[in-house]
């Protein structure tokens, strides 16, 4: 595991925050993978 993305600990805290995917749609991308990306710009300062 890459030492700058969520634990499993930190994850089991988090993770009844985030609705479960709806059944009509396009497919969601796991909310977890999207959330490091999204903490990733905010650390690395990245622009999108």
């Amino acid at each position: 595991m890459a030492r700058l993305l969520l634990t499993d600990d930190e994850w089991e805290l988090i993770a009844d925050v985030f609705p479960e995917p709806a059944a009509t749609g396009r497919p969601r991308r796991d909310a977890r993978t999207v959330l490091d990306g999204v903490l990733w710009v905010l650390r690395a300062g990245s622009p999108w």
